[in-house]
């Protein structure tokens, strides 16, 4: 079971990340919220759990996106207040004070009484407000691009995979509410906003996490699916319902960028 976990994680990621790769840092924000690391928590969570479990641990899943674009605005702030020659220095900084602001929020969000309602809520009003803290960036677009080495994406692969192996492993000793927490990490964003900030300039990093709460409708709405879908189809149907609506909204989603 370990090994198709292992499988289906790098498969996913590596996939999906070569498609985010080979567009402008604007798009890969928004396909940055394309459910990946959070649905397959979600879906093996439910697996060696329970379809209940899991359709439970969706609903603070939703509620952790919060948590999420504090990491990024977290490291927004430090990269811009920290700006050093040295570049991994610039990165090292950004990234604890990312990790510190994500811990923060889960734990003050693990503390909140949690309803379809406020899970609902929350994030909604997340997005418009961190849309707003984010308005004054600008979209800079990648002129010379450096190619994606294998050592990179695979990198970027196995750091995401050994975050699920761990959520999905605690899941049954924390809770469901912890673990959907825990599902909402951003377990292949984090990987993607290291390399463009290593491999390019800090604006392009900027960019990247300008359009992140745009592409997080994405996981939203799956993980809403999910939440509902689970208990009553089961993780196989539940899944390819939940996959169908985040889809459809990145599609209209990319819709509307290519018109602007």
């Amino acid at each position: 079971m370990q090994l198709i976990k292992v499988f289906v994680s790098i498969f996913m990621v590596v996939g999906l990340s070569l498609v985010a790769e080979f567009v402008s840092p604007r798009v890969a924000g928004i396909l940055s919220g394309y459910p990946l690391g959070a649905a397959i928590s979600l879906f093996f969570i439910g697996f060696e759990i329970g379809p209940e479990f899991a359709g439970e641990s969706a609903l603070y899943t939703m509620t952790g996106l919060v948590g999420i674009q504090g990491f990024i605005y977290c490291y927004y702030l430090a990269s811009s207040l920290m700006r050093v020659s040295r570049k991994w220095l610039n990165i090292t900084t950004a990234s604890l004070a990312a990790f510190w602001g994500y811990l923060l929020i889960i734990y003050v969000l693990n503390r909140v009484h949690t309803s379809l309602l406020v899970a609902i809520a929350i994030p909604l009003t997340s997005f418009a407000v961190f849309r707003y803290l984010f308005k004054k960036i600008r979209d800079e677009r990648i002129e010379n691009r450096i190619g994606l080495s294998v050592s990179m994406l695979f990198g970027r692969a196995f750091f995401a995979t050994a975050i699920i192996l761990l959520i999905t492993w605690t899941a049954k000793m924390v809770g469901p509410k912890w673990a959907g927490l825990f599902s909402a990490f951003p377990i292949t964003l984090f990987p993607v906003i290291v390399i463009v900030h290593f491999s390019y300039r800090l604006e392009h990093v900027h960019t990247l996490i300008r359009n992140v709460p745009s592409g997080l409708v994405s996981l939203f709405i799956y993980a809403f699916v999910v939440h509902l879908t689970y208990p009553r189809t089961g993780i196989y149907v539940g899944t390819l319902l939940a996959y169908v609506f985040g889809t459809l909204y990145l599609i209209i989603a990319h819709m509307g960028i290519l018109r602007s």
